[in-house]
């Protein structure tokens, strides 16, 4: 059975959101936000998905749901749909403001390419927030009980979705109503994941290519963070790179992750592929993203069990 699509009336719109570069808009009085994808690029099947891998894993995450915006009853725009993690009175805080309040000096206004957005930098001021609320950890490790130990079960979700967007915009925390406290929200905004941009001609070569500078694991060896080991450093280090380095900082909580990761099977992820509609995603490109998926949780697996 298909994932359904919510088909959501313009006229339902209350205020159009300014961050990120994919338009947004809160519907039914804020409680909702829809999340356009006006190129075509995959960004709201990759959503999907990744919030479905997201419970395989027991990993706090929004729930995203595909949809498409209408005007007059003509679709106007595919998308995805979402409720708000900061309802009511809450607040989400996220990473360059956190990061800002604690040093004056982060340059917080960059979006990319900012060099202090670095692994210590995070770890540092992770040790301030408390884990997610109780509501989006109900599935989680029970023995997981920081900031750090679910934000590197985020980072390792990267590197298995091959998600180069986690900027410091991309991840956050919740500020509790009438509260000074924070803690880490769930993870969101995975669009950019598991090579939804590429077109399904240049899937095909890669899976057929013999140029192994060329196949689908070369791909996933080059896919690149958002975050840096040091400030001096002329890049960002690679998704396993920057998950192998936030493990460090807490083994046991990783180690739960890997668990919940090597009990996922691919009868598990082809289950989920094959809800995509296939207006949404054809069938090379869902051979694609499960071999994707498949050589990175290898990758992350064989990572952890050399260290």
């Amino acid at each position: 059975m298909a994932f359904p699509i919510h088909v959501i009336d313009r006229a339902r719109s209350t205020q159009f959101e300014q961050l990120g570069t994919k338009p947004k808009f809160w519907f039914d009085g804020g409680a909702c936000l829809f999340k356009g994808d006006v190129r075509g690029t995959g960004a709201d099947w990759a959503e999907v998905v990744a919030a479905h891998l997201c419970s395989l894993l027991g990993l706090p995450h929004v729930e995203y749901q595909l949809a498409e915006s209408t005007v007059d009853g003509v679709v106007d725009q595919r998308g995805v749909i979402c409720a708000n993690m900061a309802a009511g009175d809450g607040e989400l805080v996220l990473g360059n403001q956190y990061l800002l309040a604690i040093d004056s000096t982060y340059p917080s206004e960059s979006r990319w390419k900012v060099s202090r957005h670095t692994v210590d930098a995070v770890c540092g001021a992770l040790k301030f927030a408390t884990k997610p609320p109780a509501e989006w950890t109900r599935d989680s490790p029970v023995e997981v009980f920081d900031a750090l130990g679910f934000f590197i079960g985020y980072v390792m979700l990267d590197a298995w979705i091959a998600n180069q967007d986690r900027h410091h915009e991309n991840w956050g925390l919740l500020r509790v109503p009438k509260s000074s406290d924070l803690s880490l929200a769930p993870t969101f905004d995975h669009g950019a994941g598991m090579g939804c941009i590429l077109t399904d001609e240049e899937r095909s070569r890669r899976l057929s290519t013999k140029d192994a500078g060329y196949r689908v694991e070369a791909y996933c060896q080059k896919a690149r963070s958002a975050f840096y080991g040091d400030a001096s450093d002329p890049g960002t280090l690679t998704t396993l790179e920057a998950y192998r380095r936030f493990a460090a900082e807490a083994p046991a909580a990783a180690g739960l992750w890997l668990e919940r990761l090597r009990a996922v099977t691919q009868a598990q992820v082809l289950g989920i592929l094959h809800e995509v509609p296939e207006d949404r995603m054809s069938s090379v490109c869902r051979d694609f993203t499960c071999q994707l998926l498949t050589i990175n949780q290898r990758r992350i697996l064989a990572s952890a069990d050399s260290a």
